[in-house]
């Protein structure tokens, strides 16, 4: 159980970090989350809501850790895939892709499968 809150105040911090800076600075974002690896679009506030609701979502699992899992197994999800599909073949084909949040979702998809209570999901 402290496992899953340690997780969540680590969402609230990064993805409410993320998401404010995404959707009210985009530009901004641009440079400070996605490392200049990509131009400025729309699609940059679109991923800001994505992780407003991240956020939110995980100040609800400090107070219900075992109702708000799905959003961890959520997480595990869509950053295993952003590392398969996007960040491997960046790096393979030495094109830019943000390095820094690669490293966040390594860790994360590491730590995860570890944290998440499998029994909780599937039981």
């Amino acid at each position: 159980m402290i496992g899953l809150k340690i997780i969540y105040i680590a969402n609230i911090l990064v993805a409410g970090w993320i998401s404010i800076t995404s959707l009210f600075f985009p530009k901004k974002a641009v440079s400070s989350v996605f490392s200049n690896a990509y131009a400025y679009s729309e699609a940059i506030r679109l991923l800001g809501a994505l992780w407003g609701a991240i956020f939110l979502l995980s100040v609800l699992g400090i107070f219900f850790p075992k109702k708000m899992i799905l959003v961890l197994v959520f997480q595990l999800l869509y950053k295993s895939s952003w590392l398969i599909f996007v960040a491997i073949p960046a790096t393979l084909q030495k094109k830019p892709y943000p390095e820094g949040m690669a490293l966040f979702f390594i860790i994360w998809c590491v730590v995860l499968p570890f944290i998440i209570p499998w029994k909780e999901v599937f039981g």
